[in-house]
């Protein structure tokens, strides 16, 4: 059977996060649930809140007429209202639903923007190490990704993304909370990179496009606060989701939602709905969309999830790990303690642990940890962590 090239060598580099966690499918078959450690993939372990499970009630018991039926592209405009309120109280811009258009996720949401703005060849600028399905999306649509390394801390260096600029630069995309790492940007980073594309869109002649994925936007530890990196740049593009905050990743709900300040605002936002409608998503499912709109300040209790990367954090760190301290998401980022990760990640496998190498995110010699889980499973493994790290004498190589 003949196939898409494209498809083909997407196949053949496919994510390694999705690799592991169909091994651990099987590891669990064999071995049973509870002797296998699974720390492949980003799956929120807990329930949605409360509000939201009334709020479902309440519907399954008194039908809207009409509820499951089409609706505009871009979604109910009594949803895109309550999201623009809120994205008004929180920049002080002036949002209006016509600035919000909702989508199958963060994932569709990203494949509906990329698509609106590139032209084939194009390329987006992207902090490494990322989520490697961002490369496919971007290719998926005609560009091309060009990767940014950041600092040995993660943070954004911007002398890296100013470098990677060029005729050919369509849009630098960001993450943060950032996937893989948990670290987020801070506000004199995205302050540089907003001034930097300032100058870089007068010296090109045209728009760069900045585009933030936010789907653990809410997931923020040590009481940080989150900038909002619409006050830095006026075309910014914020893609996210309902998948972490209200632990919805199945129901495949999220929004995009452009600056009110960016220029040409009405041509994109009508690119961004008509490609929302040829991708084949259509629009974003209907009941979800209702049940979301009145729960924008909602979310599950981000505690939990903190009191995990404490324990694995510290632990780690004791065991002599050397590993950047998350800020958000639910991801650990540890540097292996031998050159190749793929053959760390493989021993760690031995020991019934799984979790994802750092080439999988464009960093060798790294590997991803994803703490969404159950806390025993951290408390089985961590002496599991402790046995290899003594083998490789982590402490003595960190």
């Amino acid at each position: 059977m003949a196939i898409s090239k494209k498809v083909k060598n997407g196949l053949n580099s496919a994510s390694w996060i999705r690799r592991m966690f169909e091994e651990g499918e099987e590891m669990k078959q064999l071995y049973g649930e509870e002797n296998v450690f699974d720390f492949s993939i980003g799956n929120p372990n807990l329930e949605p809140p409360a509000s939201l499970k009334k709020a479902l009630k309440a519907l399954a018991d008194s039908p809207i007429p009409g509820m499951h039926r089409y609706m505009p592209n871009c979604g109910y405009t009594d949803t895109r209202k309550a999201i623009a309120e809120y994205l008004e109280e929180e920049s002080g811009l002036p949002f209006h639903e016509k600035h919000v258009v909702m989508t199958v996720g963060a994932a569709g949401g990203l494949n509906v923007v990329l698509k609106s703005v590139l032209d084939e060849g194009d390329e987006v600028i992207v902090p490494s190490p990322y989520f490697m399905e961002f490369k496919f999306y971007i290719e998926n649509n005609g560009g091309e990704i060009r990767l940014a390394e950041t600092h040995a801390d993660f943070s954004l260096n911007l002398k890296e993304i100013e470098k990677a600029i060029n005729e050919k630069t369509k849009a630098v995309l960001i993450n943060s909370p950032n996937n893989p790492t948990g670290v987020v940007y801070d506000q004199g980073s995205l302050e540089k990179l907003g001034e930097l594309l300032k100058k870089k869109s007068q010296e090109i002649g045209r728009t760069l496009y900045l585009i933030t994925d936010e789907a653990y936007r809410r997931i923020i530890f040590d009481q940080i606060q989150l900038p909002i990196v619409f006050h830095y740049y006026p075309h910014t593009i914020r893609v996210t989701s309902h998948s972490k905050d209200l632990s919805l990743p199945g129901e495949r709900i999220g929004y995009i939602a452009v600056s009110p300040l960016c220029e040409e605002i009405d041509e994109l936002i009508s690119a961004i709905i008509f490609s929302n409608r040829i991708l084949g998503f259509i629009n974003a499912p209907a009941l979800m969309q209702r049940l979301v709109a009145p729960l924008q300040r909602n979310s599950v209790n981000i505690r939990v999830y903190e009191e995990k990367r404490d324990l694995l954090y510290n632990s780690l760190k004791a065991f002599g790990f050397h590993v950047v301290r998350p800020q958000g998401a639910f991801y650990i980022f540890p540097k292996a303690p031998i050159e190749d990760d793929l053959a760390f990640v493989k021993e760690l496998l031995s020991k019934r642990i799984l979790t994802v190498p750092g080439r999988g995110f464009g960093k060798p010699g790294y590997f991803r940890i994803a703490y969404a889980v159950e806390k025993k499973v951290i408390e089985g493994a961590l002496p599991r962590f402790k046995e290899i790290a003594d083998k490789y004498g982590a402490g003595k190589k960190n």
